[in-house]
């Protein structure tokens, strides 16, 4: 990597901003390219995700190679929200790490698997390749808004099994205690997907582990971070690098849901969302390493 201080750090969703959420792959050649490019020149990046190691390996890991990644340099996969985490380079993927502590209760994730083939396979399917959190996922070919449907009642079922089990949810807009008034998971839909996780797993755990991974490779931390994703939920990676002291920027490719008021600038592309928007921020980041552009305020 190269050794002089970059000035710019990427912490990057894959779903929405990298990874199509219709075709679930890198659909845009350009994102591969250009995030080549910028590991290439010593910027670091993360990809910070609910995904699975599985799902970084096959999809994303595969194209960036493709690209003309240096044999120098070192990405990292922080999965699950903070659960799993790994380095990887042209010479392969590192051994994974994962925080036992945070897995689901034993047994739960048996129950959801029966419950989606009992009540919701047309619409969903079950994720096995999850090592902490429980997942299940929209279907391709099914209809963003059929799915929609479907995935309240769900969501709404997913809570019951914890509390059969004698656990407490956070499932918004709703907080559902235990007896002791705790709660121990979280469960989070996003457009494509439901995660059933540990309440202590978040995309702020995710920026943490990042930053241990790089200053484990003894990389030089960047002037300057940019965040990225599609959901409220990934404000929590800038959140984490402003209360650190860090200077970030957060970028939201699908503001549909509200920009809410933060104390760092928050960047929105006026037309695009999903991957495109993300393609867009990723040329002008290019660009600036390249010195050819200044900064990120206007792209278009």
């Amino acid at each position: 990597m190269n050794a002089s201080r970059p000035i710019l750090g990427l912490l990057l969703d894959v779903d929405g901003p990298i990874a199509s959420p219709i075709t679930r792959t890198i659909n845009l050649p350009s994102i591969a390219q250009d995030l080549a490019t910028l590991a290439n020149a010593g910027v670091p990046i993360a990809f910070n995700t609910g995904r699975s190691d599985a799902f970084l390996r096959e999809v994303v890991v595969p194209p960036l190679l493709a690209a003309g990644l240096a044999d120098d340099v070192r990405l990292y996969g922080i999965c699950e929200k903070g659960a799993v985490w790994f380095g990887f380079s042209a010479a392969g993927v590192d051994e994974l790490s994962l925080d036992q502590d945070v897995a689901m209760p034993e047994g739960y994730g048996d129950a959801i698997e029966r419950l989606v083939d009992e009540r919701y396979a047309e619409t969903v399917f079950f994720d096995h390749t999850k090592r902490a959190m429980v997942s299940v996922e929209q279907h391709v070919e099914v209809p963003a808004a059929d799915y929609a449907l479907v995935r309240k009642h769900f969501d709404d079922d997913a809570r019951a099994e914890l509390a059969r089990r004698g656990f407490g949810v956070d499932h918004a807009p709703g907080r559902y205690p235990d007896d002791a008034g705790l709660v121990q998971y979280r469960i989070d839909p996003t457009i494509i997907s439901t995660d059933i996780e540990s309440v202590r797993l978040g995309k702020d755990l995710g920026a943490e582990r990042a930053l241990e991974l790089l200053e484990a490779d003894g990389g030089a931390l960047p002037l300057a971070w940019r965040t990225v994703g599609d959901s409220r939920s990934d404000y929590a990676m800038a959140d984490w690098l402003f209360e650190h002291g860090y200077d970030v920027v957060h970028v939201d490719v699908r503001p549909a849901d509200g920009v809410p008021e933060k104390p760092y600038p928050v960047l929105t592309h006026p037309t695009l969302i999903h991957d495109e928007a993300g393609a867009a921020f990723l040329a002008r980041w290019v660009a600036m390493v390249q010195g050819t552009a200044t900064d990120d305020a206007d792209v278009s």
